[in-house]
């Protein structure tokens, strides 16, 4: 094999490494939700021991993706290539923490907590996962075109949570004995915002791949 065409399976090899992590922070956020509407404690802390497997993922993508710039001294889009992967995976990294985070209001809520968790939260955990698929195939294909739709599926969940947060600040002036558990949503929303703002950035380092230079989605 030469020395191109072995570089290009260790390409290969990274991309799939980062399309396997998106899919397992993908159904983190999937089973956190679904967790925190059923009170299911035990699984809740299933998807927090689960955080460690995706820290393991997200190092041996750093391992490797440094190891390539050592061995190989890729330049312009090769390069680009690498430094992207390198990016993409802590911010999924970072994702999975907010799932894990959710799955900890899930505990603080408690076992069978027969809370009326708001719908939109549900909403926003959907969209956030449909733009992980979005973000993935982009990255996939390096097609900006898909990457620049990330911005505008992000300012739907910004909207979301805006309207969640508002309504648990309603609830908790007509319900102060049930603030902690009210505040415990409040926080889940912003959770699932801070996720969607890590994959706009992902849709920015694809432009970073793709243009050669960064850009701002939010702008």
């Amino acid at each position: 094999m030469s020395i191109r065409a072995h570089f290009e399976s260790e390409l290969k090899d990274l991309k799939q490494q980062i399309k396997d992590l998106a899919i397992e922070t993908k159904e983190s956020l999937d089973t956190a939700i679904h967790v925190l509407y059923q009170g299911d404690v035990e699984k809740a802390r299933e998807v927090m021991a689960n955080d460690q497997s995706i820290d393991d993922k997200e190092e041996k993508i750093n391992e490797d993706a440094i190891l390539m710039l050592a061995k190989q001294q890729p330049v312009a889009r090769d390069l680009r290539r690498i430094i992207t992967a390198l990016k993409i995976s802590s911010d999924l990294e970072r994702m999975a923490d907010h799932s894990t985070n959710i799955a900890k209001a899930t505990l603080h809520l408690g076992e069978n907590h027969g809370i009326e968790i708001d719908p939109d939260l549900r909403e926003m955990a959907v969209r956030a996962m449909d733009m992980v698929d979005l973000a993935v195939m982009a990255f996939e294909n390096e097609d900006i075109a898909l990457a620049d739709k990330l911005s505008q599926m992000d300012d739907e969940v910004d909207e979301k949570c805006g309207n969640v947060v508002k309504r648990m600040l309603e609830r908790t002036a007509n319900n102060p004995e049930q603030i902690q558990h009210i505040m415990q949503m409040a926080y889940v929303a912003r959770y699932i915002e801070r996720y969607a703002d890590h994959i706009t950035n992902i849709g920015e380092n694809i432009f970073y791949l793709v243009k050669g230079k960064s850009y701002d989605l939010n702008s």
